[in-house]
């Protein structure tokens, strides 16, 4: 990955995204906000107990960073709800109930609509196809994991925007890794079928759960790029809620900027 800092702001970048020049992307750190105490400094998100006018604050941020106002927010639930957001209407449809807005990963062909993902554990999945010029953004905790969000991603750009899986880039982000991701109850919260991704101590490898979903869906291994970064090992670079408890939530942001 790579560190950039742009007007005021410092966020990572995937190499194997960076080389289009047609879309813009950024996993962003926590530093350079307005919040303080547990949210210190970059929190995007309302609702967890910051200033809301440190939320907007920090928003803008991200949005001169990435060069637009037009950041599209999901309210996430942690399931695997999808949100279509399509150049012909540029109106969200839901690909699965329940209503509009509670969604956990964003689809879209339009340009100029930056897809905008709230994180503090959970993965952050990217994809581009850049064939047919449709980008995603998922957030993927270990429930929505288990429910294989990052496929039925995959299978909604077939449906909606006729992608080839085999065109699709994919970057999984900063988050939990297998070193911090213990589960001592995971005979009852994790399907028996995940429990192969079990390492030592009861945590897992959600990296690889990802993987493996994408490649099912039909995304080649060779397109996955990972950052490798866990964000409970990088407390000072990101919000983690494992290490934190009471903390903010960062930024990962793509969309197509023509």
């Amino acid at each position: 990955m790579i560190l950039t800092h742009k007007k005021g702001a410092s966020f990572y970048q995937f190499e194997s995204l960076a080389q289009y020049p047609e879309i813009r992307h950024g996993i962003f750190t926590r530093h350079f906000g307005f919040s303080t105490g547990p949210f210190e400094s970059l929190n995007v998100s309302f609702g967890l107990g910051d200033k809301a006018a440190h939320v907007k604050a920090n928003r803008q941020v991200i949005a001169r960073a990435i060069g637009s106002n037009q950041l599209v927010y999901a309210q996430q639930i942690h399931d695997n709800q999808i949100g279509i957001l399509d150049i012909k209407n540029l109106a969200c449809k839901e690909v699965a109930k329940p209503a509009l807005g509670t969604v956990d990963a964003l689809v879209t062909n339009a340009s100029g609509k930056f897809l905008t993902i709230q994180l503090a554990d959970c993965q952050s999945i990217l994809l581009y196809d850049a064939i047919r010029r449709v980008v995603a953004n998922i957030h993927s905790g270990w429930r929505s994991s288990i429910k294989n969000i990052a496929g039925q991603t995959v299978e909604a750009m077939e449906k909606h925007f006729k992608c080839q899986p085999a065109d699709i880039v994919a970057a999984i982000g900063p988050s939990l890794g297998p070193c911090c991701a213990e589960f001592v109850n995971y005979r009852k919260e994790i399907p028996k079928i995940f429990w192969p991704y079990k390492t030592v101590n009861d945590h897992f490898n959600f990296w690889a759960i990802s993987r493996d979903q994408l490649t099912r869906a039909g995304v080649l291994q060779e397109n996955i790029e990972f950052s490798n970064i866990c964000t409970r090992c990088n407390t000072e670079i990101f919000f983690s809620y494992r290490g934190e408890g009471h903390t903010g939530r960062f930024a990962s942001v793509i969309g197509l900027n023509m």
